[in-house]
């Protein structure tokens, strides 16, 4: 074979060589570059948060968004709502219906330089604008009502109603606003104004009778509290007359002390005549103690409660006994009486020199052998000699 001459022919495998020199390298991406990359085309986009502010072809698609009058502009963004609804994205749903209505108030749309001229029947795009409108309200509404934005939800129903009174669904949400809020007359108001135009409405009528329902027990649980109000009434109006006919002085402080359930009362509430009873508390002031008593009877004395009460576990040099005690009560002008161990309760308080203050009668109960000190102390203490 001749040997090959200076033709610049090169043989096959050179060739190779030659293309495998003129290719640039190529660059190895991982799998979640290349889904970033992806995500960068609007066909791909899985949040607004994956939008790059130079992606030309995303502007493009927005731009188009805002392309053509107010109502076809509205109509996009109402649909854009209507899609999320379908996929209960509340939020988003309630943003497009929004942009809608903004969209509705706003200036038409100047046209492109090179656009076709076309005559617009105003009277027909106003009425188109008007009923968007109120579809977006009413479907913002639900929005609101479904994100427990009751207030909003039904000032989305009156702006719905107002441009159409017949719009069932509006009526619905408000009622059910107004439901979820207790505002039960302003629920039935609105589940009546709704079946005036479709009566056979079957969404309606059960709202309705959800809202009877809870008519009829919010009706009940105010009627009870009538009742008890006027019963409590009568029982204090019977306690006042029962003190009255047996001459009792009674007086309230602005702080009462906390009884619990331990409250001057009748055997009977609504008889005057029936047995009165008190609490009573037992005083040992020198020895800073006391002794609560729960009920005891107008008709019991204080000798009777000293009985199961003396001697108190206290008293280690054992001054306190039946025998050795003696009692004594503060007088209405702010002095003291002695009251008989063995006399009834309701003829100490009979007598008018005492009261009962905030129910409760007080008795002194002191040792004999130093009840002069003890009252020489008092009067002292009340600036009395």
């Amino acid at each position: 074979m001749a040997p090959a001459t200076a033709t610049g022919n090169i043989t096959g495998s050179e060739e190779k060589m030659s293309m495998t020199a003129e290719l640039p390298p190529v660059q190895q991406k991982t799998a979640d570059e290349l889904v970033a990359e992806m995500k960068k085309m609007p066909l791909f986009m899985t949040s607004m948060d994956d939008m790059d502010e130079d992606n030309d072809m995303l502007e493009a698609i927005k731009a188009l968004v805002y392309e053509g009058t107010r109502a076809e502009v509205a109509d996009n963004f109402r649909v854009q709502g209507n899609d999320c609804v379908k996929t209960k994205q509340w939020r988003e749903a309630r943003d497009s219906y929004t942009k809608a209505l903004a969209a509705l108030k706003g200036p038409q749309q100047p046209l492109p330089a090179d656009a076709k001229v076309v005559e617009i029947d105003e009277e027909a795009e106003e009425k188109q604008e008007r009923t968007l409108e109120e579809a977006c309200y009413a479907n913002r509404a639900l929005c609101n009502l479904e994100m427990k934005n009751y207030g909003s939800c039904n000032r989305d129903c009156a702006a719905a109603l107002r441009l159409n009174p017949r719009n069932v669904k509006a009526w619905y949400r408000a009622a059910s606003a107004c439901l979820a809020l207790d505002k039960v007359p302003e629920a039935l108001d609105a589940c009546q104004g709704g079946l005036k135009f479709d009566s056979a409405n079957s969404a309606l009528q059960l709202l309705l009778a959800r809202v009877q329902k809870r008519q009829a027990h919010l009706a009940g649980l105010e009627k009870t509290r009538r009742d008890r109000e006027q019963r409590a009434a009568r029982e204090e109006a019977t306690l006042r007359l029962a003190l009255k006919q047996r001459n009792i002085i009674a007086r309230r402080t602005a702080n009462p002390p906390d009884m619990e359930d331990a409250a001057m009362k009748l055997t009977d509430p609504l008889d005057a005549k029936s047995t009165l009873s008190f609490p009573m508390i037992l005083l040992y002031p020198l020895h800073a103690q006391s002794d609560f008593v729960k009920a005891c009877g107008e008709d019991e004395t204080i000798a009777q409660h000293l009985e199961y009460i003396l001697p108190t576990p206290w008293d280690e040099m054992q001054e306190y006994s039946m025998p050795s005690v003696e009692c004594y009560m503060e007088t209405v002008q702010g002095g003291l009486i002695k009251a008989g161990k063995k006399v009834s309760i309701l003829k100490l308080l009979e007598s008018g020199k005492v009261e009962v203050v905030d129910g409760l009668v007080r008795v002194n109960v002191v040792p004999k052998a130093r009840a002069a000190e003890w009252i020489e102390d008092f009067k002292r203490r009340k600036g009395k000699t």
